[in-house]
């Protein structure tokens, strides 16, 4: 999966592999009201970063799903590094097919990562037999801070239905059965330092790997990443993690 190979490689640096900062992610346990209790599921986990941060902030208790070993073995490191190895576990799969114990989790979460339901929607779907009864989803994603010109979607590699504004990001909740309760949005600064930093890390990739394999395309990575990020995703797309509570199937 090429893909996933270029984002092993740019996110390298990275402990949270989105545009959000260590004390939103934080910020989220709080709204969430995660505490020593709560069991969290997290779908295509990345490095851990959520997990490992709440079973340390708050005492909780979670399992992790990823596709990425390399992110997973991050995640490992991270859960040992924080001494929390015991309340969260990691298991390398696709997110997407996994069917976890039905209703076993109070939180479940699937941040920046839609595309394994095929959008919102069939997200909300593939996580909703996992929560107990009184539990929260939680939907990380891009949306539209205003409709962005044509030449935005080929640059981002996404169709204009792919994201919503705001407005319609709820109605789309709402279509799907749930009620938004809460949200913590990114800023610009989490952004420019979630795209900014992976460039630096990619420059210096490339000057230890001007011969490996993947350089040409790592080059082409970094460069589409640039132009896309400052011509349009810095102004039309926004990102944040809502906090779902689904009403009767």
């Amino acid at each position: 999966m090429p893909e996933l190979r270029h984002h092993e490689i740019a996110e390298a640096g990275h402990r949270i592999l989105n545009p959000f900062s260590a004390g939103k992610l934080r910020l989220l346990g709080e709204v969430g009201r995660v505490g020593p209790r709560t069991r969290v599921l997290d779908l295509a986990c990345g490095k851990g970063e959520l997990l490992c941060q709440w079973a340390a902030a708050f005492g909780a208790r979670g399992h992790g799903v990823d596709l990425s070993e390399v992110f997973l073995a991050a995640a490992r490191e991270r859960a040992r590094e924080l001494d929390v190895a015991d309340r969260a576990g990691f298991e390398h799969g696709d997110a997407g097919r996994y069917r976890p114990e039905p209703g076993a989790y109070d939180v479940v979460s699937c941040i920046g990562a839609t595309w394994i339901g095929g959008g919102v929607g069939g997200t909300i779907e593939l996580m909703r037999p996992a929560l107990a009864p009184g539990g929260l989803l939680m939907i990380g994603d891009p949306y539209w801070n205003e409709p962005p010109p044509p030449g935005a979607y080929a640059a981002l590699g996404c169709a204009p239905d792919d994201f919503a504004t705001l407005p319609d990001t709820l109605k789309r909740f709402e279509a799907a059965g749930t009620e938004l309760v809460e949200m913590v949005l990114a800023d610009q600064d989490d952004w420019d330092r979630y795209v900014a930093s992976q460039w630096w890390t990619v420059h210096e990739w490339l000057k230890a790997n001007p011969g490996h394999p993947d350089a040409e395309a790592m080059r082409r990575f970094a460069h589409d990443a640039r132009h896309s990020y400052l011509a349009y995703n810095r102004r039309y797309l926004g990102w944040g993690v809502f906090v779902l509570r689904p009403g009767p199937a």
